[in-house]
């Protein structure tokens, strides 16, 4: 239970962040915020815990708000921008893992306290980077294409939850098989490897439709220097 309340706070703060993220920096926060929440997705990935009696992972809400990004984006700012946002996230998480690869290569001296903390969780990091690129890569802009493709179809300004949820839930079903196949098959056991897509997916479904409201409170904020 205690990680239950843990996570439906953990969920309201991911939120409130993003909302003030983009309040206080317009579209460059957005942007802001896509770098941000891949490398701490990947950060976060590298710990499971125990929720209703199965396995997932940490990083399924932040990894979710990359979604809720994108299509705000999309939204408000057209396709293009939205693109520019995956692409930047891309380089976030290569430059990410470039440095800290060099970083671990450093002899540490004798009373370091850091390098073995570091060690285990980057170390993890190349493994993690290429499903996560991999993943990112196809889903996002699968995501971003969706929901062009959504919006033809429903336009009005209140079926942005159709939008929204139908392109992301298709896009993270596909991101899920190709992260959890590259980062964790043969890692873990066949059944744990199952759970951990399986929640991986229905976690990042309900971030999905819980973000429905914030994308709406996001897509009202008016900026001076947008009109």
């Amino acid at each position: 239970m205690f990680n239950l309340g843990w996570g439906v706070l953990f969920v309201i703060v991911n939120f409130a962040l993003f909302l003030i993220c983009y309040r206080a920096f317009g579209r460059n926060g957005l942007y802001a915020w896509i770098g941000i929440a891949t490398v701490l997705a990947n950060i976060q990935v590298t710990k499971t815990i125990d929720m209703f009696g199965i396995v997932m992972t940490l990083g399924n809400t932040m990894y979710g708000t990359l979604y809720l990004t994108t299509d705000l984006l999309n939204e408000k700012y057209g396709e293009q921008e939205a693109g520019k946002a995956v692409w930047f996230g891309f380089f976030t998480l290569i430059m990410t893992t470039i440095v800290m690869q060099m970083a671990l290569v450093f002899e540490q001296q004798p009373e370091d306290i850091a390098h073995e903390h570091l060690q285990v969780i980057f170390g993890l990091l190349p493994r993690l980077a290429l499903a996560s690129l991999v993943a990112y890569f196809t889903s996002q802009f699968l995501d971003v294409r969706l929901f062009s493709m959504i919006k033809k179809v429903f336009p009005k300004p209140n079926q942005l939850w159709i939008r929204n949820n139908g392109s992301t839930g298709i896009s993270q079903l596909v991101d899920s098989f190709v992260f959890c196949t590259i980062a964790f098959l043969g890692v873990y056991s066949t059944p744990v490897w199952w759970e951990i897509l399986l929640t991986t997916f229905l976690i990042k479904f309900v971030i999905s439709v819980a973000s429905t409201p914030i994308i709406y409170i996001a897509r009202s904020f008016k900026f001076k220097e947008e009109n």
